[in-house]
């Protein structure tokens, strides 16, 4: 499951196939089909953050408000607005706790489906159920309902900390804050950093251990990062 959201992400981006329309049909396979997610909901999602990253309130995967606390304004801005819905001076101990078992699992599983209904998005709930269909069938005869829904919850559970651990290691260390106006190179250069290249680097992110050159270049297929 991880490695294919490594791998829609490449066709949501369009570098895999000359045709654009190539890359959005099997986008809608990859997503839909082998992940039960929404092609419409990750594009919507993901070139906000591609347009902006790291600015509060444009960014989506950053604006997490009331839940977490990041980079160095937002703490100075809670404290002035006294707001206490967490104990936000213990979150280096409670993160781990709740943001990796709860995003993909919960929070990204809520806001896929509430997505597809409420914006009509018939095409991708399609392709959505047909992805639970073909688990159900699979599974339910080795292990029953419950334990399937198990197995799903399991590997949700998995992929998700797996997903936050890539995703916090090329982003969140760099600047988070207000949107400041720069020049678009210079708004992804102060938002973007790289990690260390190895096969196993490559592998464990979906190559985007090169998140400098995937934000400047998106539609660039990723085993040219290095290059």
């Amino acid at each position: 499951q991880a490695q294919a959201g490594w791998l829609q992400h490449d066709f949501g981006h369009l570098s895999v196939f000359k045709k654009s329309s190539w890359n959005h049909i099997v986008h809608k396979f990859v997503i839909g089909h082998l992940k039960g997610a929404s092609a419409n909901w990750w594009n919507h999602r993901h070139f906000q953050h591609h347009a902006k990253p790291n600015i509060f309130k444009k960014d989506p995967d950053v604006n997490m408000l009331h839940v977490f606390v990041l980079g160095d304004t937002q703490p100075v801005e809670y404290g002035k607005k006294k707001l206490k819905y967490l104990p936000y001076n213990h979150q280096h101990e409670y993160f781990f706790l709740i943001f990796p078992p709860l995003l993909i699992p919960v929070y990204f599983q809520i806001q896929i489906i509430s997505t597809m209904i409420r914006r009509r998005f018939w095409a991708d709930l399609a392709w959505a159920i047909s992805y639970y269909m073909r688990y159900f069938i699979t599974y339910i005869p080795f292990y029953g309902v419950l334990g399937s829904l198990f197995l799903l919850t399991f590997v949700r559970f998995l992929e998700s900390h797996w997903f936050v651990w890539v995703t916090q290691m090329n982003h969140i260390p760099m600047e988070i804050d207000c949107e400041k106006h720069r020049d678009w190179l210079s708004s992804q250069l102060a938002a973007t950093c790289n990690i260390e290249q190895s096969f196993f680097n490559d592998w464990f992110t979906g190559h985007l251990n090169f998140q400098i050159e995937h934000h400047l270049f998106p539609t660039m297929p990723r085993h040219n990062f290095w290059k």
